[in-house]
């Protein structure tokens, strides 16, 4: 269950951290609504799940689904480039994330 909380946290750790570019500093009262929700659910589901994975794995699985979702969200937008050599980086790092999964 630790697990399933954890990706559902990453999840939403993509989720607001592009709310919160969306909110222009705080100015765009539904994007900071978003953040500020997403972020509340996200960081509780990783302490849930830092109950009984160990700290590092769980921080280090949050941030890499988290961040390779963020970009991914950002090339689907139009706001990045999805060059052959990102994505197979990030492709590395979601491999990385797996690996830790499986040795733990």
């Amino acid at each position: 269950m630790a697990w399933i909380v954890l990706i559902a946290s990453a999840v939403l750790e993509a989720v607001w951290a592009t709310a919160l570019g969306m909110s222009q500093g705080f100015r765009r009262p539904a994007p900071t609504v978003v953040f500020a929700v997403a972020m509340t659910l996200s960081m509780a589901g990783l302490a849930y799940a830092m109950t009984s994975l160990p700290t590092g794995t769980a921080y280090a699985v949050w941030v890499g689904i988290g961040a390779v979702l963020t970009v991914l969200i950002a090339a689907a937008r139009g706001q990045e480039r999805l060059t052959p050599l990102r994505a197979a980086l990030l492709a590395g790092l979601i491999g990385f994330v797996v690996g830790l999964k499986a040795v733990s």
